[in-house]
């Protein structure tokens, strides 16, 4: 151990460009609880889940009274009082008195006087103060609190719905760049193993050549071949960079100069469940048809709130004023409380309208939730038969592969005997490099069908239930 952190430390100081990378092995369990805990859009899609609280909590507000305090200062151009004339009191009294005393004409003289002026009486001056405190508590509304209070719910559960969608989705782009990146290191393995047999092959050569035993072409010929293994080893090692750098943002891995390596291995399951338990699974545990369902459900909701606008709303009010200047009591009492009701008996057609409108969203969803069931059969079949295409290719891919590595062992020994030429020796090499490739691939696309094939059916975390033991 010291002595490969000596090595390490002098290739260091001799070559400062080398930059070294921590290699930090991890299972795909440990990858899927780093994403569940450091993941970008799972914590946007958590953001979403408080937002709909917050939501159902507004909706609530409409259960409690309201408590509201107003205050005013006014100054009126002019005084609020009452006039009154006198004649109407005097007229009475000159009857009464012409009743008794005909002739009379002092007394009606004087009442006759008094009755030309004007009684006023001040009521409150031309600058006023107040201040009040005002409750309602709405007692019905036509059922709109419930309906709104049933919505404020299914928000939060389509929020959930929502971020359980988000975190499948995610897991898919896991299992895709988590076994991506295993399968592009085996594929530089298998590169480097083909390279090194084609270096191999031309070292022979190009001994054959000196002995006399194959021509200059025979050599070039094997040269060719070599570095064109050479640039495909290097393309695969560029791709593997490619897919560290994707699993590393999915898992939002700060640390640029760690290299994660793999440790489960690309698999394949002897034998899948029948395509009618995943039929099954999807009808009732799909993303998409759980959160139209629950859209269904607010829209519902939703007309029966618009049809409540035919009742009247029956709240009970109250008001207390704390501070009054200029108002007397006598005339605006101070405290009040009594119950009252509105009700809209026409609004040009404004609730027919919005009743209609409901109703409309309500029959959308429906035909959205019957095209959404057709998509997911024909995604269940599309994905099921990647899974068996992929077993498929690899039972036949394995016995290709033994051909293929007995006849790189025989041409091999052919060509050292002179008994085959290099063209031969190198398409075997090549054919047995793809079809290692194509094994390979089968394993990675059964992998990733599987995984969206779970994330379709709303079961994403039964994924490690089908990969091997360790």
């Amino acid at each position: 151990m010291k002595k490969n952190s000596l090595i390490i430390a002098l290739l260091i100081l001799c070559f400062p460009g080398i930059r070294m990378y921590a290699q930090t092995p991890l299972s795909f369990v440990e990858s899927l609880r780093i994403l569940q805990q450091g993941n970008q859009s799972l914590k946007i899609a958590d953001k979403g889940i408080e937002i709909a609280k917050t939501e159902r909590d507004k909706l609530n507000a409409f259960w409690y009274p309201s408590l509201q305090s107003t205050g005013a200062f006014v100054h009126m151009s002019e005084k609020i009082e009452v006039k009154q004339p006198l004649s109407q009191f005097t007229d009475p009294a000159k009857d009464f008195v012409h009743s008794i005393i005909p002739d009379d004409q002092i007394i009606s003289s004087i009442l006759d006087q008094i009755g030309t002026n004007t009684l006023i009486f001040p009521l409150t001056p031309r600058n006023l103060t107040t201040v009040d405190l005002s409750a309602e508590w709405v007692l019905f509304s036509g059922g709109k609190r419930f309906r709104a209070t049933n919505i404020g719910r299914t928000m939060v559960d389509l929020a959930r719905e929502t971020r359980a969608e988000v975190s499948a989705n995610q897991q898919n782009l896991l299992a895709e760049s988590y076994y991506g990146l295993r399968l592009a290191q085996q594929i530089i393995s298998v590169r480097e193993e083909t390279f090194k047999g084609l270096q191999k092959h031309y070292e022979n050569a190009l001994k054959l050549e000196a002995a006399g035993i194959i021509d200059k072409a025979g050599r070039l010929f094997a040269q060719v071949n070599m570095d064109e293994a050479k640039r495909e080893l290097e393309a695969a090692r560029k791709e593997e960079t490619v897919m560290q750098s994707a699993l590393k943002t999915l898992l939002n891995k700060k640390d640029r100069d760690e290299n994660i390596v793999p440790t489960s291995p690309l698999f394949m399951n002897d034998s899948i469940p029948p395509k009618m338990i995943f039929d099954l699974s999807v009808r009732s545990g799909n993303y998409l048809l759980n959160q139209i369902h629950l859209q269904e459900h607010i829209a519902k909701q939703q007309v029966r709130i618009d049809q409540s606008g035919y009742f009247p709303n029956i709240a009970l009010f109250g008001k207390q004023t704390l501070y009054s200047h200029g108002i007397q009591s006598n005339l605006v009492p101070r405290t009040m409380i009594g119950i009252g009701f509105t009700w809209n008996l026409f609004d040009g057609l404004d609730r027919e309208k919005r009743i209609r409108q409901s109703k409309l969203t309500q029959q959308t969803l429906a035909l959205g939730h019957m095209k959404a069931q057709d998509d997911l059969a024909v995604g269940v079949d599309k994905l099921y038969t990647q899974l068996q295409k992929a077993q498929d290719n690899v039972k036949a891919l394995n016995a290709t592969i033994e051909l293929s590595e007995e006849l790189v062992r025989i041409r091999k020994k052919s060509f050292t005997e002179g008994m085959a030429t290099s063209t031969e020796v190198i398409d075997a090499e090549t054919m047995l490099s793809k079809v290692k490739v194509a094994r390979l691939a089968a394993y990675y696309e059964y992998d990733v069908a599987l995984m969206n094939l779970l994330s379709l059916c709303g079961t994403p975390e039964q994924f490690v239930n089908y990969q091997p033991k360790p």
